[in-house]
C-alpha cells in the first residue's frame, strides 16, 4: 500500500513540475533571431530582426538552429526538474 502512496505523491509532484515548466520561458538568440519556448517545448514567440532577412537560406538555417537551441535547453531544464523528484522518491525499490 505504501508504494501506491509513493506513486500518487510522484504523480502529484510531476503535475506540479509540468505546471511550473509551462510557466518557465527559455530564450535562445542567434544572429538576429530570438526564439522563446516554455519548459514543455511549446514555442511562445519568434522574433526576427530586419537584418536577418538579407539572406533567405541563412535565415532558414539560423531559425532552425535557434529553435533547436531553445528546445534543447528546455529539455535540459525539464530533465533537471524531474531528476530532483525521482531522486527524492528513491524509486530504486519499485
Amino acid at each position: 500500500m505504501n508504494k501506491f502512496k509513493d506513486l500518487y505523491k510522484l504523480q502529484k509532484q510531476a503535475k506540479e513540475i509540468r505546471e511550473k515548466l509551462q510557466n518557465t520561458h527559455i530564450e535562445a538568440e542567434l544572429e538576429g533571431i530570438t526564439v522563446t519556448v516554455d519548459g514543455q517545448q511549446e514555442i511562445i514567440k519568434v522574433n526576427i530582426a530586419d537584418s536577418a532577412f538579407s539572406d533567405k537560406k541563412k535565415l532558414e538555417t539560423n531559425l532552425a538552429k535557434a529553435l533547436n537551441k531553445a528546445i534543447k535547453r528546455s529539455q535540459q531544464i525539464g530533465a533537471e526538474q524531474m531528476k530532483g523528484v525521482m531522486g527524492d522518491m528513491g524509486l530504486g525499490g519499485m
